[in-house]
């Protein structure tokens, strides 16, 4: 089996067969492929696509790289959910903990963040002395005693994505879907889960900008882990706007908790419960409905909350900042933006929100960056939202206050004030089963 066949046969549009990706991505991980090879291999699937056998293939192959989770002495179903990432995206540090809390065992690993802000990871960092550097032994023992643990995702996993994302990163070769759904199912399939739920973001702030690309990559996705065997399902969520109120690790965390003390934001408690919902479903927790209710419950009679306040003590963490948020890491200073003119807040550029609060030291430009946990906005309107001039569009967190005047021109250009109210746009855009 020669290299220069396989890109050329898919350059010539031709299906390739499960061995040829395999060796292709198993000899490019020991080296044995030059750079402008694999190169040359993810330009040709750019232009080429692949269909959904090829692109499980590869899924596979990116799978089978490294190491693989085996959670067999997790007792009971396991369920997993995973975000595209997003703008005030803090939805696990919610719907672990309910789903955890009615019975369903939830092993996640998760990643830090680069780019806006922080990872799951990164935002649990800001628990003072949380640990996601948690042993295999210890990770299932906490996971069969209180039902969830949130570790950081293992060097080992899927070597083979992070060879490639670095490769596509500087090639153009990013955006194409049969390379996007291996790269993130491919690291999803390490860890032995029954049940996954896909939070596919679309919008403004997120990495599928309109809804029928964000539909495309979820159907390939619910493809991929139909036929790796999953109980899988797929929500298309609305990211034009920052989800809840706040963007940032620690101020992130907070709403989190204020969420499950029973306080949260509208949307951002929809997006929760619908999560939840799903990995309850496909769990066998009931019907649709059901399963609503049980979720509902959970956060309301503040069974989640204790499962979370339970999960930071076993990792190790300060379980009393679930009743004293005081002990959040908190910025030195604060700045308010005010609106210049009166009207509704029409529309955001929600990546312009999340590049204003990387500004601040809440995310990292690049790997080995130090993130500020207590930096990053507050928003105090939102779109559709009536505004006076000189009111208070958002508040501004950082330890530096020469990041204010940057940071605040990137937010008010981001930030569209019109006389016309806009038209309210619902938050779950679509499903993909």
């Amino acid at each position: 089996m020669r290299v220069y066949d396989i890109i050329k046969k898919k350059r010539d549009g031709n299906s390739l067969t499960n061995e040829e990706i395999e060796f292709f991505v198993s000899n490019y991980v020991k080296g044995e492929i030059p750079d402008y090879q694999a190169s040359a291999f993810c330009m040709a699937i750019y232009f080429q696509g692949m269909n959904l056998d090829e692109t499980t293939a590869l899924t596979l192959a990116v799978r089978n790289s490294g190491e693989t989770l085996d959670f067999s002495s997790v007792d009971g179903v396991r369920a997993d959910k995973h975000s595209t990432g997003g703008v005030g995206d803090k939805t696990s540090l919610v719907v672990a903990p309910i789903v955890a809390s009615l019975g369903v065992k939830v092993a996640k690993m998760s990643g830090r963040g680069l780019g806006h802000t922080g990872g799951t990871i990164d935002k649990l960092e800001a628990i003072p002395n949380f640990n996601t550097n948690i042993e295999k032994q210890k990770f299932i023992q906490i996971v069969n005693e209180i039902g969830v643990c949130i570790v950081g995702q293992s060097a080992n996993l899927a070597p083979a994505d992070k060879k490639l994302y670095a490769l596509r990163d500087v090639t153009a070769t990013v955006d194409s879907i049969p390379l996007i759904a291996s790269s993130i199912m491919g690291k999803k399939l390490c860890a032995d889960d029954d049940v996954i739920v896909l939070d596919v973001k679309t919008g403004s702030g997120a990495f599928m900008k309109t809804v029928e690309e964000s539909v495309n990559l979820a159907e390939v996705m619910v493809g991929i882990g139909k036929k790796a065997g999953k109980k899988i399902t797929a929500l298309i969520t609305d990211m034009d706007i920052p989800l809840g109120n706040a963007i940032g690790n620690a101020l992130e965390v907070k709403e989190a908790i204020e969420t499950l003390n029973g306080n949260g934001k509208a949307d951002f408690v929809e997006i929760c419960i619908a999560l939840a919902t799903e990995m309850l479903y496909l769990s066998g927790k009931g019907d649709r409905n059901t399963c609503e209710s049980l979720a509902r419950k959970s956060l309301m009679d503040g069974s989640a909350k204790q499962t979370f306040k339970n999960m930071i003590k076993a990792q190790g963490g300060d379980e009393r900042v679930v009743d004293d948020l005081s002990l959040l890491p908190k910025a030195k200073y604060n700045y308010d933006i005010r609106a210049e003119k009166s009207g509704y807040i029409y529309s955001v550029d929600a990546e312009k929100y999340g590049l204003c609060a990387l500004s601040l030291g809440a995310g990292r430009n690049k790997v080995g960056d130090k993130i500020d946990f207590s930096a990053g906005i507050i928003l105090n309107k939102k779109t559709g939202d009536k505004i006076e001039k000189g009111e208070v569009i958002a508040t501004l967190y950082a330890n530096d206050q020469g990041l204010f005047e940057k940071a605040s021109q990137i937010l008010l250009t981001a930030t569209r004030i019109s006389d016309e109210k806009p038209t309210q746009r619902r938050l779950i855009l679509a499903k993909v089963e």
